[in-house]
């Protein structure tokens, strides 16, 4: 537990200290961030703000998960190192679109086909790798099952259906979070409470693993390396936690595609690594509903012949074209994804306490 809790400190530390060092860097070289001009017109005086901030938070939560296995002498394990290679690679792929949306002076970046070809191949190599390096119990860091609060058996899917729905998580969550960060803090806020909550049920995890208890009752948990998913579970939302001092409005830097699509990465990873695949509809709740939003929003413009659902989406600028101030949607929305991650850390309890003989 010690090592799980220095990797929180120092992923709060790192992103503190790396983000305000960022930030000089970033005005230094003038990669500041361009506003769509039809969005709010609160949001043009938020243009030449700094982009790429993500690129502190990886940095942060890397540091901290192989800082903290130095310190204790730990080898790193194999679902540690999947998931941060899924959390640094879809990094890549938004620091490819920061990049190229700061080069080029323009709020666009990669084409849609370029970035989905980009996503897919990560997630196709995490989607292989998650169902290989099987432990001394022959468990893999994913199961080809179906998971709610734990595997469900009888949704167990061949190799290459497990495959694509791995593939599909990833590219849910991964853009999910990707349209949620349009307001100072939102993504950044959201991240931090959703990560929390993952260390919370990696600790649980761990504290009623099968493979670590000597009478294994129907309650345990069978899992890989739960403690080190909550090492960055907990590096992660210290990460963000620190990144969230600069990015609270009025924002200093913002995190940048390279930041969402990583953290979203990161969402989809644990997920399906602890076994609560649908579990993340409640705990992400708030992303879900963004990206609802969204799709809402297109499909109904498509059916009616031009007309809206909302006055914009995602939804958080349809509630600023309200006349809803930014800090109080960033609240707000807030405040509700606090009430999806109760309720959905509330089932997870209920599932083992029923499980109880």
């Amino acid at each position: 537990m010690m090592m799980v809790l220095l990797a929180g400190v120092l992923g709060l530390v790192g992103a503190l200290v790396g983000t305000r060092v960022a930030i000089a860097l970033l005005v230094r070289k003038g990669y500041g961030q361009y506003i769509r001009d039809d969005g709010p017109v609160e949001h043009l005086k938020k243009k030449g703000t700094p982009t790429m901030g993500g690129l502190a938070i990886i940095a942060a939560v890397l540091i901290a998960y192989f800082g903290a296995h130095l310190i204790f002498l730990r080898p790193p394990t194999a679902s540690g190192l999947l998931l941060l290679g899924l959390f640094t690679g879809l990094g890549f792929v938004g620091f490819l679109d920061d990049w190229i949306k700061i080069s080029r002076a323009r709020s666009l970046g990669l084409n849609s086909r370029a970035k989905l070809a980009l996503q897919a191949i990560i997630g196709i190599a995490f989607a292989w790798a998650v169902f290989q390096f099987p432990d001394q119990r022959s468990v893999t860091p994913a199961s080809q099952a179906v998971s709610f609060l734990r595997d469900i058996a009888w949704l167990a899917l061949p190799l290459p259906l497990a495959m694509i729905w791995v593939i599909f998580i990833i590219a849910a969550l991964s853009n999910g979070v990707n349209l949620s960060d349009g307001l100072d803090g939102l993504a950044t806020g959201l991240s931090t409470m959703v990560f929390a909550a993952y260390a919370i049920v990696n600790v649980w995890q761990f504290n009623q693993w099968c493979s670590r208890l000597d009478s294994a009752g129907p309650q345990c948990y069978v899992a890989r390396d739960p403690i080190d998913l909550a090492a960055i579970s907990f590096a992660l939302a210290g990460a963000c936690f620190g990144f969230l001092w600069w990015n609270a409005s009025p924002a200093k830097i913002f995190m940048g595609d390279s930041g969402s699509l990583a953290l979203g990465g990161a969402v989809a990873g644990l997920a399906i690594m602890t076994r609560t695949e649908l579990l993340v509809v409640i705990l992400g709740g708030m992303f879900v509903i963004i990206t609802l939003s969204v799709m809402l929003q297109v499909g109904f413009f498509k059916l009616t012949g031009g007309k809206r659902l909302f006055k914009m989406a995602p939804l958080h600028h349809h509630f600023e074209m309200k006349g809803w101030s930014e800090q109080t949607v960033v609240v707000r929305f807030w405040i509700v994804c606090g009430i999806f991650i109760a309720a959905g850390l509330g089932v997870f309890y209920s599932e083992w306490v029923a499980r109880l003989p």
